[in-house]
């Protein structure tokens, strides 16, 4: 078993930390100018290693983006870019991306982060629901813009990076033919910064707008407690740029306490393989991934797996189970430290590195942040009892939060109730302090009266060694309203057949509840996700109800 290396963490006492612990929001802030612009005073501080997409590495300074944001928000100045303007960015993991989100936050504008996996028709609903003025892109998305470019009236200033297209302008002879003194535009802590799509469930994604203080600002937390980053740190996120994650994980964490992201610009499907031997070639001292990359890493043989410099791993996007954290821990010495927030804000509940582990938890409450498990009304509940994830927002709402949902005011009302902001999603709390995930409010499961988590149910099935992914959905039935019903992706090598059925269902019956084990299971060749790699439940729960002719 590999030893990591002994660091004393950040946040050396939870209690303390939570007493003492002040937001330190000035009235004028902007990431990009104060934050960036201190480590930049240093041209020899490191901020980033970047590997890219043909191996070949190179470092980058602050100094370097500071400079090079400075010359596009110039240019987008050029062009017309101005403050409130909206501006996408759908980049793969290039240092462009980094150069685009700083320069319109200097330019005093609002960026939209998106991923390149976006069609055309996602692309032109973003751009009408936001009212983009600007997009910088890539040649490949580019090309899907030009499809619906006809559709989007406000989209005028279109910025490719990477190549020349007509109707576009080049990124590099922006940059180049752009003043390199730029004054930046003195932005308050309260104006708009960043707005990020979120998909909903039965509706188009949701626009989170957060301003210069809630996720910049917010995610000091993020960096300095959870991640226990410091300067001095090589930091790896695997996050696509186009995921909120990347804010939290590849950008405001780790950046505003001066440590080094290391990013790989990896194309095509993952490779738990190639991931391993990063982490051992590279001196990585901090690893973040969504819990479906450890799931894959796990099957692998980690007999031999030496990592250089690893001291800390995070997982983030839903809970990990129980046996992942296991075997992952038996492997490499390290427990994989959970972590709980959502697009609309930073880190809320986490396993910091000072607190034990509980492994399956997903910790306790971040500094900075009031969280309880609450009912309909907004009454606290007591340990153990089920509930609502609240944070709360009276009589001070917390900085790492966000302003609301971008043009839709009563959603906004909805989910901001009382003292509360309502996450959406289900847990519980231990005598202890620690939360305990049920699920989101809309993935749990009722059958026959019970409550059931499908979080537990795929821990359970996780245990059988044949099993390598499970995602449980409610299945609508006449008699018990819904029957939990499991999809399996096998271990590769594993043939499905009846019988292996009724093992896994006689397995997880004893290890956990009776009333849990799914009453069916269906083999798949793989899980429908997000870009983020969190399990698409609702298109599974979608496709049975589609199946069956109706809900329960």
């Amino acid at each position: 078993m590999a030893s990591a290396p002994s660091v004393e963490p950040n946040m050396r006492d939870y209690e303390e930390t939570r007493r003492t612990f002040r937001w330190d929001v000035p009235e004028y802030y902007n990431f990009a100018v104060d934050t960036i612009g201190m480590w930049a005073a240093d041209p020899a501080r490191p901020g980033m290693v970047h590997v890219d997409h043909e191996g070949r590495e190179r470092t980058i300074t602050f100094a370097e983006f500071a400079q090079r944001s400075d010359r596009l928000a110039s240019a987008l100045r050029q062009h017309g870019i101005g403050p409130g303007d909206r501006v996408l960015v759908v980049l793969p993991r290039v240092p462009e991306w980094w150069e685009a989100i700083l320069g319109i936050m200097k330019v005093g504008a609002i960026s939209l982060p998106g991923t390149t996996l976006l069609r055309p028709r996602d692309l032109e609903y973003r751009i009408n629901a936001s009212g983009a003025k600007g997009i910088i892109t890539d040649p490949e998305v580019a090309a899907r813009v030009d499809e619906v470019a006809g559709s989007c009236p406000t989209l005028t200033v279109p910025i490719v990076v990477g190549g020349e297209r007509d109707g576009w302008i080049s990124y590099d002879a922006a940059l180049a033919e752009a003043p390199a003194d730029f004054e930046p535009v003195r932005t308050r802590s309260d104006d708009p910064c960043m707005l990020y799509f979120t998909s909903g469930t039965t509706a188009h994604p949701k626009m989170v707008l957060h301003t210069h203080a809630s996720y910049p600002i917010g995610h000091v937390v993020t960096g300095r407690f959870w991640l226990d980053l410091r300067p001095g740190d090589l930091h790896w996120n695997l996050s696509d740029n186009g995921w909120a994650k990347a804010a939290w994980s590849s950008l405001f964490g780790p950046w505003s306490v001066g440590a080094t992201l290391f990013i790989h610009d990896a194309r095509g499907r993952f490779d738990a393989g190639q991931t391993l031997a990063t982490l051992e070639r590279y001196p990585i001292t901090s690893f973040c991934a969504a819990p479906t990359i450890y799931r894959m890493l796990v099957l692998e043989d980690l007999a031999k797996f030496k990592p250089a410099a690893l001291r800390s791993c995070v997982g983030a996007g839903e809970p990990l189970n129980p046996e992942v954290i296991e075997t992952w821990r038996e492997a490499t010495g390290m427990t994989i430290r959970d972590g709980y927030g959502q697009t609309e804000s930073a880190v809320l509940v986490a396993n910091f590195p000072s607190v034990p582990v509980r492994v399956g938890a997903m910790g306790k409450p971040t500094p900075g942040f009031e969280v309880a498990i609450i009912d309909d009304e907004g009454r606290e509940l007591p340990p153990g009892e089920e509930g609502h994830i609240g944070v709360r927002i009276k009589p001070g709402r917390p900085v790492g939060l966000f302003h609301g949902y971008y043009g839709d005011e009563a959603l906004t009302n909805e989910v901001f109730a009382g003292e509360w902001y309502y996450t959406g999603d289900r847990a519980r709390r231990d005598e202890d302090s620690y939360f305990w995930f049920v699920g989101r409010a809309d993935d749990v499961i009722l059958s026959a009266g019970y409550r059931i988590s499908p979080f537990e149910v795929e821990s359970a099935l996780l245990e059988h060694p044949a099993v390598a992914e499970a995602a449980v959905v409610g299945s609508p039935d006449p008699i018990r309203g819904q029957i939990v019903k499991a999809f399996v992706v096998l271990v590769p090598g594993t043939e499905t057949s009846p019988t292996l059925a009724q093992e896994i269902q006689d397995f997880t019956r004893k290890v956990t509840a009776p009333y849990k084990y799914p009453r069916e299971i269906e083999f798949v060749a793989e899980l429908p996700k997000t870009i983020s790699g969190k399990i698409r439940r609702v298109e599974l729960r979608e496709r049975e109800v589609a199946r069956k002719g109706g809900g329960s």
